[in-house]
């Protein structure tokens, strides 16, 4: 059972970044349950709410008609009441560079249990840091939340990099029933390496000698890649790596971006190097895709297990969160920075629960 009254989430607990208010927020929404964030992103250098978060805000209270007190610039304390969760056609501007693809990822879930389909155009940053790149959606994400059983699509239409931003993403969400739960112990046998080197307003050449690199790099450990080389549309230069590797039963990708001064060989070496130690061990997911599972995890029919290459303190806060709306059994195993096992036992919500509890709250 979920319990009902408002929930009071501390922002500043454990990492204390935008990811506690991206978890409490979709979680409010799917369960229409009440939720009081306070000291939002305290310890950062700019805390509270910034634009990216106040993006994701916002387009929630549109989903679910929420009531909602202090969404403004820089707030740190934020009251959201959601009422029933609604699809359709939405057009979402992140702001600058805000990243596109976290606003996404917190209303997947929400859209996924709306009953019917949605379509949502964002426009944002696509290739900034310390977000997931707009490929990791597209071929990483999308493709193991669709063995859950949640469709979406996901196209990038022009890319937007730091500063700037600017770039336009596609997005589709297809209603289900219910989430399966998912067995990522064991990622199979390796059946393809792909990547793609891009660049926006630079010289082909970078992107060229970003994808020679790679592909010395990865013959050397004794693999073969398939590597596009690719010129993006974009309102201000920019410069990318993207590698991903596809198992049996999971895939695992991995970016870097170019930056004034770093040379295309080092940008080649970044991705590489996180690829290739990946390889090197036996974990089921990369560290970034435990992250974004757990929430899907626990919404889903019955227990879901996964191994990780590296326990990280966002994932920690993220399991936090999790469990201050959901009374399920949650299992980590490993220390912080090593590898671990991650078990969920999923409540199983279905597209009625959600219809039920909005009913309640009407």
């Amino acid at each position: 059972m979920v319990a009902s009254g408002i929930l009071k989430i501390d922002g500043s607990y454990g990492e204390g970044g935008g990811q506690i208010l991206r978890t409490a927020l979709a979680l409010s929404a799917v369960l229409g349950r009440p939720v009081e964030l306070f000291k939002i992103r305290a310890g950062r250098k700019k805390p509270g709410l910034q634009p990216q978060h106040l993006s994701c805000v916002k387009v929630l209270a549109e989903i679910t008609g929420a009531e909602v007190h202090g969404a403004e610039l820089g707030s740190s304390r934020l009251h959201f009441t959601p009422g029933p969760i609604t699809g359709g056609s939405r057009r979402i501007d992140v702001g600058t560079a805000g990243a596109v693809s976290l606003v996404f990822q917190a209303i997947l879930a929400p859209l996924a249990f709306a009953g019917t389909s949605s379509t949502v155009t964002m426009t944002g940053g696509t290739h900034v840091p310390w977000s997931p790149p707009a490929p990791y959606i597209s071929e990483i994400f999308l493709p193991m939340v669709e063995r859950m059983g949640l469709a979406a699509t996901w196209q990038l239409q022009r890319g937007g990099f730091y500063p700037k931003g600017g770039g336009e993403v596609r997005a589709a969400v297809q209603p289900l029933t219910r989430l399966s739960s998912m067995d990522l112990t064991n990622r199979g046998a390796l059946l393809a390496i792909r990547g793609i080197s891009a660049v926006a307003g630079l010289p082909m050449a970078i992107a060229e000698r970003q994808a020679d690199r790679v592909r010395y790099r990865l013959a050397d450990a004794g693999h073969k890649i398939e590597i596009k080389i690719a010129e993006l549309d974009a309102v201000c230069r920019g410069d990318t790596v993207f590698v991903w590797a596809e198992f049996e039963k999971v895939r695992a990708g991995f970016g870097a971006l170019g930056e004034r001064g770093k040379s295309a060989e080092r940008v080649a070496d970044e991705a590489a190097d996180a690829l290739l130690n990946f390889l090197a061990g036996n974990a089921g997911a990369d560290p970034h895709l435990t992250d974004q599972l757990a929430v899907l995890m626990a919404l889903a029919n019955g227990r879901s297990v996964l191994t990780m290459a590296r326990v990280s303190q966002h994932l920690l806060t993220n399991l936090w969160t999790i469990q201050q709306f959901l009374p399920i059994g949650v299992l980590l195993e490993g220390r912080l920075g090593g590898p671990g096992r991650l078990t969920i036992d999923g409540i199983g919500l279905n597209v009625s629960s959600c219809g039920a509890m909005a009913a309640a709250r009407a």
